[in-house]
């Protein structure tokens, strides 16, 4: 899963406290942030302080949380980003940044919703829908899904080929009415409206259709692969509008 801060970077999160932190969703989206404030107010003590630096790591409602699963992500900037579109298609390609923000966009406002429990309501993104590059490279008879690789060298996803069709579904150049920075997945990531937010893979680098799905990096360690938010992000919304 891939939050992140709003601005700063700061430092990745190690795998045993965000798995510590991921438990919260096991106990249920409704019963976190009830559990989160009674860790905040544990940790932060009477004073309002937190002397072990941890509810930092916590998910919060008003804004987003940095996590890797690596210990460190390179920076790509215009000059050399790319993302490779392959597998079975008729025409792979390798898009820059200048081609990909040069094709027509959508924007989309919807919730993002953490398996956690924590929410961020109405936050813009833009970016080209996966549909267009689908549709460019020529999907061959026989595909059944797309696997979605990153350039922090580790995490990786997948949808099924009608998922990855839907029209809130895109490679997204902006969030926030601004160009996605380094620490929220930037240049380029994927985004998954409708489905919770580990789906949106962050420094997207390689779309590659394939004939079915293999699981994620979260799914391979026991998180849904169909990983549908419901009404709230459009699920059950008409996926032609």
């Amino acid at each position: 899963m891939h939050p992140e801060t709003p601005e700063e970077p700061g430092a990745p999160v190690g795998r045993r406290v965000l798995l510590g932190t991921l438990a919260l969703g096991a106990l249920g989206v409704a019963a976190a942030p009830t559990l989160q404030r009674g860790l905040e107010s544990f940790l932060g003590g009477a004073a309002g302080k937190d002397p072990t630096g941890l509810t930092g790591l916590l998910p919060n409602g008003g804004g987003f949380r940095y996590y890797s699963v690596a210990s460190s992500v390179p920076r790509k900037d215009a000059g050399g980003y790319r993302l490779t579109v392959g597998g079975l298609v008729d025409r792979p390609a390798a898009y820059t940044l200048a081609e990909l923000r040069a094709l027509p966009r959508t924007r989309l406002v919807r919730d993002v919703q953490c398996v956690t429990g924590w929410r961020v309501p109405d936050t813009p993104f833009e970016g080209v829908r996966l549909s267009r590059l689908l549709d460019a490279a020529g999907v061959r008879p026989g595909a059944g899904a797309v696997r979605f690789t990153c350039f922090d060298g580790t995490y990786t996803e997948s949808l099924t080929l009608d998922q990855a069709r839907r029209p809130d579904v895109l490679v997204a150049l902006r969030m926030r009415d601004r160009d996605i920075g380094h620490s929220h997945g930037g240049p380029v990531r994927l985004y998954v409206a409708p489905m919770y937010f580990y789906k949106s893979a962050k420094w997207l680098s390689g779309i590659t259709v394939t004939e079915r799905v293999r699981p994620g990096y979260w799914e391979e360690r026991g998180y849904d692969v169909d990983a549908w938010v419901g009404r709230s992000n459009g699920r059950d919304d008409d996926p032609t509008g």
